[in-house]
């Protein structure tokens, strides 16, 4: 126990290799991490997503949005979720160079996570790594999520203020993504707004969010950004700032139910490996699904 005490007291001081040491640890599970977890304390920084369909822009925008935090002395440390082979787990894309500006940066912690199959675009242990990353002295977390449409949705119940990130060519996208990605900004990017036609596509997407200005009891920010030339960051980086400061109270506990649901639902799933459930279906030559659940995982 003192050893584990002894860990969270160096990420509290700000050591970063003891912090990326303790995500890897977190990450694979090792034994004694769960206790690690439970002595972990309730700190209030911010957690920024980044959500939205590939192609618009999310990591360049992050890497702008790292340089307006830069800019105020701020800390920030950033998760970033890559795609990965639904057959061995592993990477599909680096393409954090957008960001390698900011890799030796004091101010700055960039940690690159697998998404390893999972459908909500974020890692399967990312509450566990953000909580981690929390006890650390940084002053913003921001999370960038693969990017993988609707199912996405999953950053609406870590972040803070989820920021999603469209185009202006994205009108029928976006209309498609109404019934999720719509309903969960709180803050709403147009980047490369230097396109044509980028004015009536705000105008319209203000249109569309109505209904939800009513649901959430106040407007939807809607920024216009051109990320490669860092135009717009600073009025998004206020927009966020500008949320945390009025977010609802309840919200604080719908985060905490939403964390905690998850991680009962992964708790239950434990023991259970898709590669095991493969051979088993293989042997079994299983022919109805159904009845194969509820007889080998019942209720």
């Amino acid at each position: 126990m003192n050893d584990v005490v002894k860990i969270v007291e160096n990420i509290a001081a700000g050591n970063i290799k003891a912090l990326a040491r303790t995500i890897s640890l977190v990450e694979n599970e090792v034994e004694g991490y769960v206790e690690l977890l439970k002595i972990l304390p309730s700190k209030p920084t911010k957690i920024i997503g980044i959500t939205g369909p590939p192609g618009a822009g999310k990591s360049t925008l992050t890497d702008a949005l790292i340089g307006e935090i830069v800019a105020k002395q701020k800390c920030v440390g950033i998760l970033c979720v890559d795609p990965s082979s639904p057959f061995n787990l592993g990477a599909l894309l680096g393409d954090r160079i957008r960001m390698n500006e900011w890799y030796n940066h004091p101010n700055v912690f960039i940690r690159s996570l697998a998404s390893r199959g999972s459908l909500g675009g974020l890692h399967p242990k990312i509450i566990e790594i953000a909580d981690l990353m929390k006890v650390a002295p940084f002053d913003y977390i921001i999370i960038e999520t693969v990017g993988v449409g609707q199912s996405e949705i999953e950053i609406a119940g870590l972040a803070d203020t989820t920021v999603v990130v469209v185009v202006p060519e994205a009108g029928d996208e976006v209309q498609t993504m109404k019934a999720g990605l719509m309903e969960i900004a709180d803050v709403f990017v147009v980047n490369k707004a230097d396109r044509p036609d980028a004015d009536v596509f705000v105008k319209n997407l203000r249109m569309m969010l109505a209904p939800a200005f009513h649901h959430k009891l106040k407007e939807i920010a809607i920024v216009k950004t051109i990320a490669s030339q860092k135009k717009g960051t600073l009025e998004l980086l206020n927009a966020i700032e500008h949320h945390h400061q009025t977010e609802a109270p309840e919200r604080k506990y719908w985060l905490l139910a939403e964390k905690a649901f998850h991680l009962i639902q992964e708790k239950k799933m434990r023991g259970i490996n898709k590669a095991d459930l493969f051979k088993t279906i293989k042997e079994g030559r299983v022919t109805n699904i159904y009845s194969f659940i509820e007889n080998n995982y019942p209720a």
